[in-house]
């Protein structure tokens, strides 16, 4: 059997608990809590029989502000999952949310207020308010100079061109938070029915940081679904972070994942018309500089000096017409005379190189005829020669031509001096 590595036994032993063990809730006592500068906590996890170490990272400990208020002793439910430490081989639950051990009955009871609720109607979509799309005045309820008042108020200063906010201040963690959150939401429905037209509330936001379920509670209360349901103006329900929900939620007519997220919903339709007046002013901007442009040049044509240039040009163009149409510096042209004139000019031209061609064609005559004179053959006979031809004028010019003229045929024989003719004897062959 082959041996293992200590690290390749240890990384096979994290991988099958980490997929195997994901998305764990246990119960225990806490003991051993510990935090580190970096801000970790640690803690001990135990039973009767067994202990477990865990560990809640910083991130994680911001949203589950109860690991502040834990102390060794107390029983808390912490789910996350399984993580291994291959450095000294060994497995601790990474914590991801803690709740104290009755948190599973507060769940349970609301699961229970839930369905009951439903039953009544109050999640019921058709009865369900249109949130505003411009909202002019927003009444808030939440913890006055919290992190989500500053964070709702925050975004609408950014992206908001006229709205205003009304904060109607209420406890929102703890047993008089309920009490609290009706009593304001009591406020601005009052405020709301007093006031003018011009001065009354779009919509009313609730709005609470994230926590566990039993931060979030006193949004579970059933008198305050009650208030919600039956209030005349239109509700937000931005409580916790995105995978919390409560009551209110389901109650409200439009919920939203964040305080954040609401303030973004809300001012999302200030945003599209401040990017068509970015855009449209844009284009009013490029219009007006074509149309400045436009202007100036008309103005430019219009100007006297322009006007004077074109005036200048225009009578310069009539002058040279002017000119152009004078007879009397065009007589030749238009009587015909310039054109007889060059006629004239060039036979004259013509008539003057006349004798000067006339004796080169003479003397190419003459060297013409002297070549035929030597290419006669008349010329050759007075050297002694002389020349044959039969009866049909055909030159006899060798001995051959000479045996094919019939016997008796007459032959004319010219010298230099006249002709003589005789006749061909027949040739006597004999010895």
């Amino acid at each position: 059997m082959e041996a293992s590595s200590v690290t390749t036994l240890v990384n096979e032993i994290k991988k099958d608990l980490e997929n195997q063990f994901r998305g764990v809730s246990v119960v225990g006592e806490v003991s051993n809590l510990s935090s580190s500068g970096a801000g970790h906590f640690y803690f001990t996890l135990s039973d009767s029989q067994s202990s477990l170490s865990a560990c809640l990272f910083k991130m994680d400990a911001m949203r589950n502000p109860l690991i502040r208020e834990l102390k060794d002793g107390d029983k808390i439910i912490a789910s996350g999952s399984i993580g291994v430490y291959a450095r000294r081989g060994t497995f601790q639950l990474v914590a991801k949310r803690i709740v104290p051990a009755g948190a599973g009955n507060l769940k349970q009871e609301l699961e229970r207020l839930k369905k009951r609720l439903a039953s009544e109607g109050l999640f019921d979509l058709d009865v369900k308010k249109a949130i505003p799309r411009f909202p002019k005045r927003i009444g808030l309820i939440t913890a006055y100079d919290s992190a989500a008042y500053h964070d709702f108020v925050n975004v609408f200063k950014r992206r908001s061109l006229w709205t205003d906010i009304l904060v109607s201040p209420a406890l929102v963690q703890g047993k008089n938070a309920p009490q609290s959150i009706k009593k304001a939401l009591y406020n601005l429905i009052a405020y709301h029915q007093k006031v003018p037209e011009d001065k009354k509330l779009d919509v009313i936001v609730l709005s609470r940081g994230g926590g566990s379920l039993e931060d979030l509670w006193s949004f579970n209360d059933e008198a305050l679904a009650w208030e919600i349901y039956n209030c005349p103006i239109p509700t937000i329900s931005a409580v916790g972070h995105e995978v919390d929900y409560s009551i209110s939620d389901f109650v409200a007519d439009k919920r939203c994942e964040t305080p954040t997220a609401a303030a973004e919903v809300l001012s999302a339709g200030q945003m599209e018309l401040k990017k068509q007046f970015t855009h449209t002013r844009k284009m009013l901007k490029s219009f007006g500089s074509q149309m400045t442009h436009r202007e100036r040049r008309k103005l430019e044509r219009l100007s006297p000096i322009q006007n004077l240039r074109k005036i200048e040009t225009r009578l310069y163009h009539y002058q040279t017409r002017l000119e152009r149409c004078k007879i009397n510096k065009r007589l030749p042209e238009f009587t015909g005379l310039h054109d007889k004139t060059l006629r004239l000019e060039e036979c004259w031209r013509v008539l003057k190189d006349f004798p000067r061609g006339l004796n080169e064609l003479n003397k190419k005559v003459e060297n013409q005829y002297g070549l035929l004179r030597l290419l006669n053959p008349d010329n050759i006979l007075g050297r002694g020669y002389a020349y044959v031809k039969d009866p049909n004028g055909k030159l006899v010019g060798t001995t051959e031509k000479f045996d094919e003229v019939p016997e008796g045929s007459e032959l004319n024989i010219h010298f230099s001096d006249g002709m003589r003719s005789t006749l061909k004897k027949k040739e006597d062959k004999s010895p």
